[in-house]
């Protein structure tokens, strides 16, 4: 699992709103920071060839998007002002992650293997207490997880109270933009936009499904991507089995065909490409139109359209 650095939280801890609105900035670079990693590995796929693993990948990619998007309504309800359009919020690949998490992990730009899900995506989405369910045929100072970093400017702003929050809404993105977008107001609803980011990235302590969106969390998505199967309720369960048992990995397979992921370089980099040449014009045009996107997203949640 990923941790983040007790600095930064010991300083959320003992801080007030300022803190607060750091701690939220930090989270908005690292949602940032997962989502090329993940669309490097679906765009390595043939989706003929792996169309389960592709639309599984695919499915947490968009909500890490809303994952973005809920932190920029807390913090533009709290008066604070999201930063996309600075060099410094684009992420160093191969690197760690930034956003205050340690650097036990070195993420890079790599096509998918089942190495990466279960050693780089599984670790990056990984809660504090795991449950770890059977796979079928196997049936004969304290560190601080993302998912607790999320929990204390939880109990931040809920210290703090509605006061803190804009008079009406500010800057908000809400449904009709993207689907399950909660419009922060108050205290309520900036804990609600906070419960879907944990809950859609970690599940819950007693359940792998989230609360909002009816799917498992990314990280038993992912977790079905390397066993091979879709996560089932198990069939011998009753109301005294642990929560660990609740659920196998015995449904559907989800097949990986290694002939289905296309020749693209890990970690490609610009000196790759002789210049003038169309692989050089093709990362160079990458480059630009993805440095405008983050300007327009930057303008967006600033509330300029």
């Amino acid at each position: 699992m990923l941790l983040i650095k007790p600095e930064l939280i010991a300083n959320l801890q003992a801080g007030g709103l300022d803190e607060v609105k750091t701690a939220l900035g930090q989270a908005l670079l690292l949602e940032h920071a997962t989502i090329p990693p993940y669309l490097y590995a679906l765009y390595s796929l043939d989706p003929d060839k792996n169309p389960e693993i592709a639309d599984l990948i695919q499915s947490v990619v968009v909500e890490e998007m809303l994952h973005m998007t809920l932190v920029c309504n807390i913090l533009n309800a709290l008066g604070g002002t999201p930063v996309l359009d600075q060099p410094s919020v684009i992420p160093t690949y191969p690197g760690p992650l930034p956003g205050g998490v340690e650097d036990q992990l070195t993420v890079g730009l790599a096509p998918f293997t089942i190495n990466l899900v279960q050693n780089t995506f599984m670790v990056i989405e990984e809660p504090e207490d795991p449950l770890n369910f059977p796979v079928l045929e196997a049936l004969a100072e304290e560190p601080q997880t993302i998912g607790q970093f999320y929990e204390v400017i939880k109990e931040k702003i809920v210290a703090l109270g509605d006061g803190v929050f804009s008079s009406t809404p500010r800057n908000q993105v809400g449904p009709g933009l993207m689907d399950e977008a909660v419009i922060v107001t108050n205290v309520a609803t900036a804990v609600q936009a906070i419960k879907t980011i944990v809950e859609q990235g970690e599940g819950t302590k007693a359940s792998p499904e989230e609360v909002v969106g009816g799917d498992f969390a990314h990280y038993y998505r992912f977790a079905e991507v390397y066993h091979g199967k879709r996560l089932i309720k198990n069939p011998d369960c009753n109301p005294s089995t642990p929560a660990d048992k609740r659920y196998i990995y015995g449904g559907a397979p989800i097949p990986f065909d290694a002939t289905g992921v296309y020749a693209v370089p890990t970690n490609p980099t610009a000196s790759l490409y002789p210049d003038g040449s169309a692989a050089r014009r093709a990362f160079d045009t990458f480059n630009y139109t993805y440095t405008n996107m983050l300007g327009t997203l930057h303008l967006v949640f600033n509330g300029q359209s």
